[in-house]
């Protein structure tokens, strides 16, 4: 245990100390092998870093809360996606040097190597019940206790984050309406969901609340100290902000680095392989904060959602080609030729492979799941004949089919593929029982409150000198975004909607 902490310690140290070194500029390509798959990692990285910038900037710029829950929104989700592709190269640098250093024992077989297929992973239709009080629910009492909630959820490095949604007693339960799919999962995959909450009566900061403060400081301090405070925070002449001159010893506040609403951890849970069921589920969450939190909410301790699973053995053809068919024709058997298509837990048989593509109906089909039996048989090494019986039970009863490949070397590629076949399904277990339905998310589109005002990038895209007045929901100074901000902004709207 005590090993595994360590490592788990001097991994997150490794993982902080690179986002250092991208914020500083001297982060290292040389450092890493070029590899395709490093050469990615780093891409995705240098991307989620030029949109956390951008994130800053229009948090620091917002006017409006609304819009400053969805521009923190978009930092955390940022923040999260550096992380977990930082975790990943610096995993994928230590297996680069764990396999220089291991070698394969000579005796090992070729089970040893294999691996089982790629899939997809969906979860679609999330609720989240509440448990409010009688008196907050039915009779309306108290402080109306009101919330931004949204979830992150992650597999592997793949992170996605739902709508945002207002909660307040009204609400019986949060509801997520967009599904989610994760492209690239293995058997073995960990879906974490993540529930973070911000209170809408925290008393956040937003982009003119300094200018404000000044105000109410200068008047309370007096007009001399006023001034020179009002200068501290603007970064006028004289001030240590901007350029490190005296001016008299003003007085300076601490600036955070990033103002705006923080989103806390509400509640969590992980869901793996055995939570695969085509349909409606609950699942355990653990709760992380308590009624004295402003972010607080009363939930059960329960999350519902749909979780199904899409083996690429399930929906790809696995392996093609043409055999000859045992088949009866009258008193006689005759070899028929087919092509065949091994695909999900059927082999197809066609009478021309033209068939296969326009997905007419097979002339023949033969049952392959985790009872079918396959053998590989040499009737006739001297005529060069090379053939395999697949065999199914129905009831009590054994059926057998006969397959003759064209080579040696085509029974061989149709053996493998069969014994690849049945190890995706012994991994995937339930999700080869039958293809589990996933449908295509819609595309993602602006939050409510953005639709109806505008985004703030719009807001600060508008042509011509004029700046919006404070009835308009937002203050900027001219020349505040640089045109490599908005440009910036723009392509985090176009990959974010």
């Amino acid at each position: 245990m005590f090993c595994r902490n360590h490592s788990s310690r001097v991994t997150v140290a490794r993982c902080s100390a690179l986002e250092m070194e991208i914020k500083r500029g001297k982060f290292r390509r040389s450092v890493f092998v070029d590899t395709p798959q490093d050469t990615d990692i780093q891409k995705k990285i240098d991307h989620e870093v030029r949109m956390r910038e951008g994130a800053c900037k229009l948090l620091a710029a917002c006017t409006q809360r609304e819009q400053a829950l969805e521009a923190a929104k978009s930092l955390l989700v940022c923040n999260s996606r550096i992380m977990a592709y930082m975790s990943e190269l610096q995993r994928m640098k230590e297996a680069q040097v764990m396999q220089r250093m291991t070698r394969r024992p000579s005796d090992a077989g070729p089970m040893d190597d294999r691996l089982p297929c790629r899939g997809r992973v969906s979860i679609s239709d999330l609720r989240i019940p509440l448990m409010w009080k009688d008196t907050e629910y039915f009779k309306n009492k108290g402080d109306l206790h009101r919330c931004a909630v949204f979830c992150l959820l992650q597999v592997g490095v793949e992170i996605y984050d739902t709508e945002m949604v207002m909660v307040d007693r009204t609400l019986t339960d949060i509801c997520f309406e967009n599904g989610i799919v994760f492209q690239d999962a293995g058997p073995e995959f960990e879906l974490k969901v993540e529930i973070y909450s911000c209170g809408m009566e925290d008393d956040f900061a937003l982009g003119n609340t300094p200018k404000k403060l000044a105000s109410k400081l200068s008047s309370s301090l007096g007009r001399s100290s006023g001034k020179r405070l009002r200068a501290t925070l603007d970064g006028g002449g004289g001030s240590p902000i901007s350029n490190g001159g005296g001016g008299g010893g003003p007085i300076l506040l601490p600036v955070p680095s990033v103002p705006g609403p923080k989103y806390h951890l509400l509640a969590h849970t992980q869901l793996s392989l055995v939570d695969v069921q085509d349909s409606f589920r609950t699942h355990d969450l653990t709760i992380t904060s308590n009624e004295e939190c402003s972010f607080w909410l009363p939930l059960y301790g329960s999350m519902c959602s749909r979780l199904v699973a899409q083996p690429r053995c399930m929906c790809e053809q696995m392996m093609a080609g043409f055999m000859k068919m045992q088949q009866l024709v009258g008193e006689h058997q005759n070899w028929v030729r087919m092509y065949c298509v091994l695909q999900g837990s059927k082999l197809f048989c066609y009478r021309h492979c033209e068939e296969a593509e326009t997905k007419v109906e097979p002339a023949f089909t033969i049952a392959i799941n985790k009872e079918t039996r396959i053998r590989a048989t040499e009737k006739d090494p001297k005529n060069k004949v090379h053939s395999m019986s697949i065999t199914n039970r129905y009831g009590g009863e054994e059926v057998t089919h006969m397959l003759l490949a064209e080579s040696r070397t085509d029974l061989q590629r149709w053996m493998e593929a069969f014994w690849q076949h049945f190890y995706d399904m012994s991994q995937w277990k339930q999700c080869c029982d039958e293809l589990m339905k996933i449908e295509t998310p819609s595309p993602r589109k602006p939050p409510a409150m953005l639709s109806k005002q505008g985004s703030l990038y719009h807001e600060m895209a508008l042509p011509g000198p004029a700046v919006p007045s404070s009835s308009e929901g937002l203050l900027l100074q001219d020349n505040a975004v640089s045109a490599e901000i908005r440009a910036l902004l723009s392509s985090y709207y176009s990959d974010s909607y």
